[in-house]
């Protein structure tokens, strides 16, 4: 589903007070949220998908959703009431008032809700394994003794406290999740051993020739990737939405024996059996008891309560990963070519943790935990919500401990885009993706008449279609041809058949998924659909498989078809569609859906960091889904075209398990930084990559380190290594008390205190960022770079220019005398002049081979 956007254009001219907006809440978020429990209690709020999918309907008991309301929202209000307020130029749009008063109002009944609730239910709950006390006999045991010790004579009569547990954590996180009440859940907190207590997040899902596109296509005999590494033991655990085993990506022919150190799974439930696993599927799993503990028993007549994929997202990013060659796959007609994942010769694990009313996060907990024990090496996981604190995000402290067990984590950086600050899934030690778009496009036309012809993008094809030759009338229901209202938007209900019956009608993108308009104006007797963006997506066009004849336009064509229809008497056109196009440029484009920075817990640390194929992507469907995911749907199609940074995240993740197989020995943060410094910044024009919906130059705050580049990857020349110490290091600089640094402690680390700051950590990005206090005119970062590539190598340094600073890198030479030598250089920036927005360059490291580039940001902090 799309959403509302309030803000439009975010350009220089602002961003002085929107840097300090988010310093205030920065700088203050730890306070704040000792001071408010309801900040401490927050849960992940879902970010909302671009790809077209009908809106789930919410869980019965609201209580576990609306917990997260007050923390989120009260940024969201001290955020938009500044805006409001603030005197910006006039291009800025300001905040409503309606919008303020309906945030509020949530607010209030968020907070009602959640005081008035007593009624149980789940909380992840983290303990300290290493304070067992001898007198049990196992840490299961142990567990159910502090749920028993935080429990009424009453109901520790009534039911067993074992019962009361749904989940045993054991390797990347360790803890249970149990069903308590509020007050048990705090008195819980305080017991000795419990290390943390967290409210159950719900997380949504963040919905070829992409192989071609990346240069891994084995059509090339001299590519590196030309070898046969169908006998690889590289396991990739795709949690999701499960798996539909009958595709033919996921056929196992050649592959040889499972890998030695796999020690998973199949297992069966509902149209899922043994047989359904084979030697690529290696395993798969299902989590539902935390879906349960909130929205009651699965209706297994509705779903599967089995590894088997009904939603097709999850079977679509598995074959993304990892699917085996499928010659003449298409979409209707549409992408024809042959379809197989990054990593085709890599094994697959299936762990489904969603269901109709969402992802919960004590399911995602256990099965990032399963996982790394089952022994998979790379997790890909397209899933997210906003923005928690470190310490509370039970995702990220499940990711870090999946990390210090050598498994890489990849995920999607969510589809709040092109807003700024939208990112999820931030954690230094997990790689996070957004989407760009490849050079395949699916174009369609809007014939005005009289030589006017409109291009756009369709994945339309069926019975109903628009004679070429003839003229329809045209429609739209809104009031002018900039600003979107309620009528135009085509929502349920909203469209008079009397209007628009016979008719081609003009509906303004957002609010609902893109399909389901088309299905509003099929049920009110409309003959084809004209989806116009706004300035929320700019020119950024996505195709959808629509019920009628359908054609997506940008915004400045659909501001002139919306005039032309509001303007001319008799107004008219009719609709083409033209197939698969290849070969388009610009491309890549980073995606308008595409989540931005800068990353709201650090400045230190850029996010994104890269992004990826996620516009138009093909892939293996479920087969019980149709391709517009509408229950109206009853097309069956074997490969499904979608758009999202979920599409983009397993592109990362296969690419991931490509450099995994090559390079076993890599650490998680040595593939990430491969990915990294070998990144392209430029489009197949050669130009610098643009941003979908400006149609300007992107930053690194849309594209990360860049768009990546696989054949560079296998062989960086220099990495930048990250141990799991150095993250904790990072952690220390984040101003966490020595209780919530606990949560990331359970090997029991302690601060070194080696980092002079979070800037320090040995980020493939450099982030410099400058206090508020205006006397500070210098700052020196420190990185440390490990040779990969031939033993005796001599690299020279190259930094671009910047108005606002002068870099100083020392030493400008480094001369390596063998593999895997570390060498370690300083950064000192010195202010000429204090800028009111971000400066973006790059430090390049070359020696004629190879090129290991960072991309530079400089922030200057607003004096308070």
């Amino acid at each position: 589903m799309e959403r509302a956007r309030i803000h439009k254009n975010h350009g220089p001219s602002n961003f002085h007070h929107q840097l300090h907006i988010y310093w205030l809440i920065s700088t203050h978020w730890h306070s704040w949220a000792n001071h408010h429990p309801l900040l401490l209690k927050s849960t992940i709020q879902p970010s909302l998908s671009p790809t077209p999918r009908p809106p789930p309907p919410p869980p019965p008991r609201f209580s576990l959703i609306s917990s997260s309301s007050p923390s989120i929202f009260t940024l969201l209000i001290i955020f938009f009431f500044t805006l409001s307020v603030s005197s910006y130029p006039k291009n800025m749009l300001r905040v409503p008032v309606k919008w303020l008063i309906l945030l509020l109002i949530t607010c209030s009944f968020s907070f009602f809700n959640v005081q008035s609730s007593v009624t149980k239910k789940a909380y992840i709950v983290q303990m300290d394994k290493s304070a067992m006390p001898d007198s049990f006999s196992d840490h299961l045991e142990w567990y159910s003794s502090k749920i028993k010790s935080v429990t009424s004579q009453k109901e520790a009569s009534e039911e067993d406290d074992v019962n009361r547990i749904i989940y045993s954590y054991e390797t990347a996180f360790h803890g249970v999740a149990a069903l308590l009440s509020e007050d048990e859940a705090e008195k819980l907190e305080e017991e000795h051993g419990v290390v943390a207590v967290f409210p159950e997040t719900v997380y949504q899902l963040h919905t070829t020739r992409s192989p071609t596109f990346l240069g891994l296509e084995p059509a090339d005999s001299t590519s590196i990737w030309s070898e046969r590494l169908s006998d690889n033991d590289v396991i990739v655990g795709v949690v999701d939405t499960g798996i539909w085993p009958e595709s033919q990506s996921f056929n196992d022919t050649g592959f040889t024996s499972v890998p030695a150190h796999w020690k998973g799974a199949c297992e069966t439930g509902r149209a899922f059996t043994k047989h359904h696993c084979n030697k690529k599927i290696v395993g798969a799993r299902v989590f539902y008891r935390g879906y349960e503990a909130a929205s009651g028993k699965i209706n297994e007549k509705d779903e599967y309560k089995s590894p088997r994929d009904q939603d097709g997202h999850g079977t679509h990013t598995a074959a993304t990963v990892a699917g085996s060659p499928v010659r003449h796959a298409n979409l209707l007609g549409y992408a024809q070519g042959t379809a197989r994942g990054m990593a085709p010769g890599a094994r697959i694990a299936a762990y489904k943790v969603c269901w109709v009313g969402g992802c919960f996060s004590s399911d995602i907990l256990s099965a990032v935990d399963r996982a790394v024990a089952d022994g998979v090496n790379i997790l890909s996981i397209s899933l997210g919500g906003g923005v928690s604190s470190y310490y509370r995000d039970s995702l990220s402290i499940a990711s870090f401990g999946a990390m210090e067990m050598g498994v890489f984590v990849s995920c999607s950086a969510g589809n709040g885009g092109p807003d700024p600050i939208s990112l999820t899934n931030v954690s230094p030690w997990i790689t996070t993706v957004g989407a760009s778009t490849m050079d395949r496009d699916f174009p369609a036309v809007v014939d005005l008449g009289k030589g006017k012809i409109i291009t756009g993008v369709s994945l339309y094809r069926g019975r109903r279609n628009l004679s070429t030759k003839k003229q329809y009338p045209l429609v739209y229901t809104g009031s002018n041809s900039s600003t979107p209202d309620p009528n135009s938007l085509c929502l349920e209900g909203t469209l008079d058949p009397h209007t628009v019956a016979g008719k081609i009608v003009i509906c303004d993108r957002g609010i609902s998924p893109r399909v389901q308009k088309g299905q509003v104006v099929k049920d009110a007797g409309g003959v084809g659909l004209i989806l116009t963006n706004t300035a929320a997506n700019g020119e950024e066009l996505v195709a959808d498989s629509h019920l009628l004849p359908a054609v997506a336009v940008g915004e400045t064509a659909g501001k002139l078809i919306k005039h032309y229809a509001l303007t001319t008497p008799n107004a008219a056109a009719t609709l083409k569609f033209l197939g698969t196009r290849l070969g388009i440029k610009p491309s890549p484009v980073v995606a308008a859906f595409s989540s931005r920075g800068p990353n709201f817990l650090s400045l230190e640390i850029l996010k994104p960091d890269l992004v990826a194929p996620g516009v138009n992507i093909l892939a293996a469907w479920s087969g019980d889904m149709g391709p517009s995911s509408l229950p109206t749907d009853h097309r069956k199609v074997r490969f499904n075209i979608l758009s999202g940074t979920s599409m983009s995240c397993p592109h990362v993740s296969g690419v991931a398990a490509l450099l995994k197989a090559r390079h076993p020995y890599w650490s998680p943060a040595a593939i990430r930084s491969a990915l990294m410094t070998t990144a392209y910044i430029h489009d197949n024009t050669h130009n610098p990559l643009r941003d979908a919906s400006t149609g300007q130059t992107s930053t690194p705050y849309d594209h990360g380190a860049g768009h990546i580049n696989p054949l560079k990857a296998h062989d960086p020349g220099l990495v930048y290594d990250i141990a799991a110490q150095d993250y904790f290091e990072f952690l220390c600089t984040q101003k966490l008390t020595p209780i919530q640094l606990k949560v990331f402690g359970k090997s029991k680390r302690s601060c070194r205190h080696t980092l002079a700051g979070a800037g320090d950590l040995n980020y493939p990005a450099i982030s410099a960022v400058f206090p508020d206090k205006v006397s500070v005119k210098t700052l020196t970062l420190h990185r440390t770079v490990t040779n990969v590539g031939p033993p005796v190598s001599k690299y020279h340094v190259a930094v671009s220019p910047f108005k606002g600073v002068v870099v100083k890198v020392e030493p400008d030479m480094l001369n390596f005398t063998s593999k895997h030598q570390k060498l370690s250089y300083k950064i000192t920036l010195t202010t000429k002049s204090r800028q009111s927005a971000p400066e973006f360059g790059s430090l390049i490291w070359k020696d004629g081979v190879h090129q290991v580039r960072s991309p530079v940001v400089v922030t200057w902090l607003p004096p308070v």
